[in-house]
């Protein structure tokens, strides 16, 4: 007979990972009540702390998205045209706009008081329009369900291969308000979506639900639940929602550590994942790249910091006598156009080439204000694949390298897999790179061409990195229109069809 969870106790043993046992803290045992729920990580041994209250919402929110999915069959194609076309005009529209940049601006100012970062918390003039391209976007593409991607003609009988709706799409963003149009996309393939936005964002996140998306919804006759916030500021929100086998498909992005925590959460449940974690790009540069090239391919690659911003450049040793000066310079501009300084990370061997102009100290911005700090500051080579979050002040790593092999090995071992560019002139030293490099984006030029929306034309879900292996059957672009099941369709054209001998 089948016993619950009651209590913990301080220093309780639990299992994991089949000859591992973790400890429960007296924190834990003493916030463990009856009724809440607690997940093992079987990787680490983490323990996770699902409150019993929080679990209900999210059940509850998942049980909207799922029911949702089950009408969605009998949905129209122009009835989901038609939510995208209201959640843009929605958005677009001054007056419900400034409900809720009124909410986002308290949102700001709570992170801000908290020292948090908010960067990408602001819903701007441009957030708010690249929201209403994508949407737009999404309203002008054509529906794929019910598509025949492939026929297979027998004598008297057929097969068809046809797309479907997945089912409903769990999602777990981190505080970015503009989360939502990448989010309903899944709708264009006839999923449903439900999801957990960063708590930094939620006042932002239930006036866009408010005002915007629940109106959209019901004009346009989708049903009730199609896209379902969690409603709780709760961490153990997103634990409880990945936990949950009614999921289709769990999608996380965010930092790469909690990223990895709920891709385990969903993977023990059984629920395939999608997972936007580490970012930061690499650059190789080489003694046939052409310096000015390789100036603006830094410059345009520091812009602003996202997961597509360059983090990480290495530079030969034959050619760091060059490069390395075009290098400080495109990001000593970088910075200035932000009215900001740079900071530097070196190992060391680059500190040769590191002119003493960059060795004082200066005002770098961080999230919790001005520090002033040493400019340029030696790394270990265990450290060049930190992604450096920074907020107005270009911060970038610069290795020295033997060859570009050698770059090629380092990118592979202490990167996150994600994005590498390389400026050269040879084409077959870029053919090598590119075979030799283990990254789902390259390039051989600037880094933030990669994102779905810019280089696809189409709004992206998330954006994997190969940290964890290569993907089955798909490229580090997810994207709504990616996200179906295919159904086979047999259709016989005699009854005398048989496989009896």
């Amino acid at each position: 007979m089948d016993k619950k969870l009651e209590s913990l106790t301080a220093g309780m043993r639990i299992p994991y990972g089949g000859n591992n046992v973790a400890i429960v803290s007296e924190k834990l045992a003493s916030e463990f009540e009856s009724g809440d729920r607690l997940i093992v990580i079987q990787t680490t041994g983490d323990l996770l702390h699902i409150p019993a209250g929080v679990w209900d919402i999210s059940f509850k929110t998942v049980e909207q998205a799922h029911n949702a999915f089950l009408e969605m069959g009998s949905v129209d194609d122009d009835s989901i045209t038609k939510f995208f076309k209201l959640f843009a005009d929605y958005l677009s529209d001054d007056e419900k706009f400034s409900a809720i940049k009124d909410s986002n601006d308290e949102d700001v100012r709570i992170a801000r008081s908290k020292g948090r970062s908010t960067t990408r918390l602001i819903l701007s003039e441009k957030m708010r329009t690249d929201m209403v391209a994508g949407l737009r976007l999404w309203e002008n593409t054509p529906s794929q369900r019910g598509s025949a991607i492939e026929e297979i003609n027998h004598d008297g009988w057929n097969v068809k291969l046809i797309t479907a709706g997945l089912g409903a799409v769990g999602f777990i963003f981190e505080g970015r308000p503009n989360v939502f149009a990448d989010a309903t996309g899944v709708l264009r393939s006839g999923n449903t979506v439900v999801f957990r936005i960063g708590s930094d964002a939620l006042l932002t996140a239930n006036a866009i639900v408010e005002h915007a998306l629940n109106p959209a919804l019901e004009e346009s006759g989708l049903p009730s639940g199609s896209v379902s916030l969690i409603n709780s500021a709760e961490r153990s929100a997103g634990y409880a929602m990945f936990s949950d086998q009614r999921l289709a498909l769990a999608v996380a992005r965010g930092s790469g550590p909690a990223v990895a925590q709920l891709g385990s959460v969903a993977k023990q449940t059984g629920i395939p994942v999608s997972l936007h974690g580490t970012g930061g790009a690499w650059l190789v540069g080489s003694s046939n790249s052409d310096p000015e090239r390789f100036k603006a391919v830094v410059y345009h690659s520091l812009d602003r910091k996202v997961c597509n911003t360059l983090n990480t450049c290495c530079i030969t040793k034959e050619a760091a006598s060059v490069l390395v000066p075009e290098f400080l310079a495109a990001l000593s501009e970088a910075a200035e156009v932000r009215d900001a300084n740079a900071k530097l990370h070196i190992t060391e061997s680059a500190d040769p080439f590191i002119p003493n102009a960059w060795r004082g100290t200066v005002s770098i911005e961080r999230a919790e204000g001005e520090v002033v700090e040493t400019q340029t500051e030696e790394i270990k080579i265990e450290e060049i694949g930190v992604e450096w979050e920074w907020e107005n002040s270009p911060e970038v790593t610069l290795v020295v390298v033997e060859s570009v092999a050698q770059a090629i090995t380092l990118c592979n071992s202490y990167s996150p897999q994600f994005v590498a560019s390389m400026v050269t002139e040879d084409d077959a030293e870029f053919e090598a790179f590119f075979d030799g490099i283990n990254a789902p984006f390259v390039g051989n030029g600037f880094t933030r061409w990669v994102d779905g929306q810019y280089a696809l034309n189409r709004p992206e879900l998330g954006l994997s990195n190969w940290q964890y292996g290569r993907l089955f059957g798909r490229g580090g672009v997810l994207s709504g229109d990616s996200i179906f099941t295919i159904r086979t369709l047999a259709s016989q054209e005699t009854s005398q069809i048989t496989r009896r001998s």
